[in-house]
């Protein structure tokens, strides 16, 4: 997963997003051309080209009719503007991402169809398992919900209601030094087992990554899978290299703790991954929501709910 916080546009990159998406559906193409890297203009091969290619989208695709949502964020150095919206030609959204450098240049741009939320025979389920969160103190949930825009992993079928969780003060998750992972407010904060269960898989050799850096060979990196019964397994992933607290085969108990927060497999920065499924086999399960019991969502008491993109979350046992 790749996250982040750092602004690194000096205006406003939501305004500056909204302002190229502007010039590319009003036919302000040569602002466009002249507010791109050279690597951008390589890719588009000439203004030209580019006319070409906005004439395309409007026959194949019509003209944009409503947004639907927006949103702006960091990437690997570079500020991301991705906006959904409604066109008049089709009836699947379209995905606008545009990439801003740090010299507020255009350095990415793709309007693509909008991937699907995988299908599930499990939106009315009903967790078995009393789950309560599990980690400590007031945690922020980066991606968490049942739509694309709030959780990018909604179009995997194992992951469909997965959240990522980081801790997040004065809007960034980090301090000044954003290179240094001990510079992430999470890194090395204990997880916790949400419920009562059974450890049936431990990984706990692998490397941290790099800020910005992923692994995705190994997708999980450190992890750990609980069976909590009822053919619900809970997947908890991305610890700290050598710092799982428990091994297979233990028997563990609600608040215990299981591992540090990390860096290590398919994630750019140190944050804690959880999903539930139906099998302990990543790529053989199938996604289940998760309903945790008793906690705060931005201040507001939630006495059993699933945690959703942009709340503030903290248990309250």
């Amino acid at each position: 997963m790749k996250i982040g916080f750092t602004v690194h546009a000096n205006s406003d990159p939501l305004i500056k997003g909204q302002k190229i998406a502007s010039q590319f559906l009003n036919n302000d193409l040569s602002s466009i051309w002249s507010e791109s890297t050279q690597e951008m203009r390589d890719a588009f091969g000439s203004v030209d080209e580019l006319k070409k290619f906005q004439k395309n989208v409007f026959s194949e695709f019509g003209l944009e009719q409503k947004i639907l949502s927006e949103r702006a964020e960091t990437k690997e150095n570079l500020y991301v503007y991705t906006r959904v919206s409604q066109w008049t030609k089709i009836s699947e959204h379209l995905e606008l991402t545009i990439a801003i450098s740090d010299e507020e240049m255009i350095a990415g741009f793709l309007l693509r169809q909008q991937p699907a939320v995988a299908q599930s025979t499990h939106l009315d389920y009903q967790t078995k398992t009393i789950l309560h969160l599990p980690v400590n103190g007031k945690w922020f949930v980066y991606w968490g919900g049942r739509t694309v825009e709030d959780n990018y992993h909604a179009v995997n079928v194992g992951q469909r209601f997965a959240m990522d969780l980081l801790i997040l003060r004065n809007g960034k998750s980090h301090n000044s030094e954003a290179n240094s992972l001990k510079a992430y407010y999470c890194w090395e904060q204990p997880i916790l087992a949400p419920a009562p269960g059974i450890v049936v898989r431990a990984v706990n050799d692998l490397p941290d990554q790099k800020i910005g850096e992923c692994d995705p060979r190994n997708p999980l990196g450190n992890h750990i899978v609980i069976n909590f019964g009822n053919e619900e397994y809970g997947f908890f992933a991305h610890f700290r290299q050598n710092s799982l607290r428990v091994s297979v085969g233990d028997k563990i108990l609600t608040g215990q703790e299981i591992g540090l927060c990390g860096n290590s497999g398919n994630s750019s920065e140190p944050h804690l991954h959880f999903h539930l499924q139906t099998n302990p086999d990543l790529d053989k399960g199938e996604g289940l929501p998760a309903q945790f019991t008793n906690y705060l969502a931005s201040d507001i008491l939630i006495a059993r709910g699933e945690p959703k993109r942009g709340e503030f979350i903290q248990s309250l046992n």
